[in-house]
C-alpha cells in the first residue's frame, strides 16, 4: 500500500466524517521510537477512531514539509495525513469539530534538539 495516499489536502481534509476524530498537531519531524508510542498513547488514551496527523511549517525542521507528511503517513498510527500553514489548523479544526485537538510542537522540538544534541556529542567524542 502506498501510504502517501493517506496525505489529505486541506479541503479534502475538511470533509472528512470520522468517528471520534482526534488531531494530533506537529511537526513530525526526525520521528524516533518515542514518538511512536506518544501518538499510539494518545490514540488509547483518546479512544480515537481516526487519528489525523496536522503536519505544522517550522523553520528548524530538518526534513521538508512533504518529507514529514510522508513520514507521518507511513506511521500505522496514524490514519490521515494533511500539511497546514499555522492558521489553516484553526480552521480546519472549526471544520471537523474533532474530539480531541493534541498539540506536540513543543514535544516535537525537545526530541529534535536532543537527538541533535546526541549526534553531536557522539562525533566530538
Amino acid at each position: 500500500m502506498d501510504t502517501r495516499t493517506k496525505i489529505l489536502s486541506l479541503e479534502a481534509a475538511r470533509t472528512l466524517r470520522a468517528p471520534r476524530l482526534v488531531v494530533a498537531a506537529g511537526y513530525f519531524d526526525l520521528a524516533r521510537a518515542a514518538h511512536v508510542r506518544e501518538l499510539e498513547d494518545i490514540r488509547q488514551r483518546t479512544g480515537a477512531g481516526a487519528l489525523l496527523a496536522a503536519v505544522l511549517p517550522w523553520d528548524e525542521a530538518s526534513m521538508s514539509w512533504r518529507a514529514r507528511a510522508e513520514m507521518a503517513a507511513a506511521l500505522r498510527v496514524i490514519d490521515y495525513v494533511v500539511a497546514l500553514d499555522n492558521d489553516d489548523l484553526e480552521a480546519l479544526v472549526g471544520a471537523l469539530g474533532p474530539a480531541e485537538v493534541v498539540r506536540l510542537e513543543a514535544s516535537d522540538a525537545r526530541r529534535s534538539r536532543e537527538l541533535i544534541e546526541h549526534v553531536h556529542r557522539r562525533h566530538s567524542a
